[in-house]
């Protein structure tokens, strides 16, 4: 069968999924633009579109018949899904189920964006430990940063009367860090807009410069006091960085890459892409911020925040690699028995 004579074939069908879904989203505006729907063919229609489209590719069909059949998927989908959750449940989906899902998807950018952050922390520690000059670690720190650290992690015993002195109170920590953090996300984000070259620099430059700051506390400060305060933050606030450049690499991707799409087409699909990638950095970098602030500045033994920071690398863990695949096993069992 040929790609017209597969559209002809099926253009009814499609028109009257089209129609009902039209009748659907109207069905609370203007009466004119109602028309008869049946809510239990919905779901059948779908399924059948869906299948549609799995077709269609399969066999190369067309950009024109494939992005039609995309269009009636991901309208059903966003319909269907609206209407069994409200707002609270979307995002509930979003939580336990597309956001680690888009982050399996983009494992290779997963895998870039990782490396491009983990190796400058690394390489600069070890050249700390082997060469443990002031010079150099002050040229990427600088004098205030240096100032800051030696108040904060000076000395353990009184590192929370220290905090407490220089923000106020917990809630003016969590601001401070909610405005630092996600603004840090947000600028490696909006750096793969410079065909990902600003999304890279970002990555590195925070890699060295917290390296710098280990190479530091080790050299100058209290580790205890650094490393209790951190720990259970640390997971958290960590990995959305890196989910942040995923989603910034995604955006020059698609401007470097754009294939067969115009340039505006591309980097509209990309940035649909990055959308679940920036949304989850926020949010996990909001989470750390709440933690950070009401958790990590409590007078707490040490050991509490130790075995608090490793359940947090552990939850994170397990999240991206299992979330999401419980229900969407769900979902193709549920569709694959009703299309038999």
């Amino acid at each position: 069968m040929q790609g017209r004579e597969f559209e002809q074939r099926n253009a009814e069908r499609w028109r009257e999924y089209e129609q009902s879904l039209n009748g659907m989203d109207s069905a609370t505006g203007r009466s004119e633009d109602r028309v008869s729907v049946d809510p239990a063919k919905i779901p059948v229609m779908f399924r059948e579109v869906c299948a549609d489209l799995a077709l269609a590719r399969h066999r190369m069909y067309g950009m024109s018949v494939n992005e039609r059949l995309n269009t009636l998927v991901i309208r059903g989908h966003k319909l269907l899904h609206r209407r069994a959750s409200g707002t609270w449940g979307t995002f509930f989906q979003f939580v336990a189920v597309d956001f680690p899902v888009a982050v399996r998807v983009e494992w290779r950018l997963l895998l870039v964006a990782s490396l491009c952050f983990v190796l400058p922390i690394l390489g600069v520690v070890l050249i700390g430990f082997y060469w443990p000059n002031f010079t150099w670690i002050e040229a990427i720190l600088g004098d205030k940063t240096m100032d800051s650290l030696d108040m904060m992690y000076g000395s353990s015993d009184r590192q929370i009367e220290n905090l407490r002195s220089e923000y106020g109170s917990n809630f003016m920590m969590f601001s401070h860090y909610v405005y630092n953090n996600i603004g840090i996300d947000f600028r490696i984000y909006a750096g793969g807009i410079l065909a990902c070259l600003g999304s890279f620099f970002f990555l590195i430059y925070n890699g060295v410069f917290f390296g710098a700051v280990v190479v530091y506390i080790h050299v100058a400060c209290s580790k205890e006091a650094f490393y209790s305060f951190v720990a259970s933050h640390s997971s958290y606030e960590l990995i959305a960085m890196v989910v942040a450049g995923m989603a910034g690499l995604r955006i020059g991707l698609g401007l470097l890459h754009p294939g067969r799409k115009t340039l505006a087409k591309s980097l509209m699909d990309a940035g649909r892409r990055s959308l679940p990638l920036i949304i989850g950095a926020a949010l996990m970098t909001f989470f750390a911020a709440i933690v950070e602030g009401f958790w990590s500045a409590r007078d707490l033994p040490v050991t509490v925040k130790y075995v608090v920071g490793i359940a947090g690398w552990i939850l994170c863990v397990l999240y991206f690699v299992f979330g999401g695949r419980v229900v969407l096993a769900k979902k193709v069992r549920k569709i694959e028995g009703g299309a038999a």
